[in-house]
């Protein structure tokens, strides 16, 4: 498991969730820090599409849609949550420093 990889993760909120892509950002010990990814955009309001970032490159991080990663959505799981799954795919180089660029421009707002 690397960062920047995708995976398919039961994600819950409160007494709801689902399956769903999302992106590995960090590891550290035996924890992975992810973000949700959501192909649903257009009926977001303007405050949470602008926490969403465009994968530019969809189709390459494994997914079957223009599909966003939603910043605002940062979640620590177990390693073992993930460990038994295999990566869907990556973001890809550009993806991955367009990412970071998005990441430190929303921390200086």
């Amino acid at each position: 498991m690397n960062p920047f990889e995708l995976y398919i993760s039961y994600v819950s909120w409160g007494d709801n969730g689902k399956s769903r892509p999302v992106l590995v950002f960090s590891i550290k010990d035996k924890t992975a820090f992810i973000y949700t990814v959501t192909s649903q955009y257009e009926t977001k309001s303007e405050t949470v599409r602008a926490k969403y970032f465009k994968i530019n490159h969809w189709s390459q991080a494994g997914l079957d849609r223009q599909s966003y990663v939603d910043t605002g959505s940062y979640f620590p799981v177990p390693l073992s949550a993930l460990k038994d799954k295999s990566p869907i795919g990556a973001l890809s180089s550009e993806d991955k420093q367009r990412l970071l660029e998005f990441l430190s421009k929303s921390a200086k707002q």
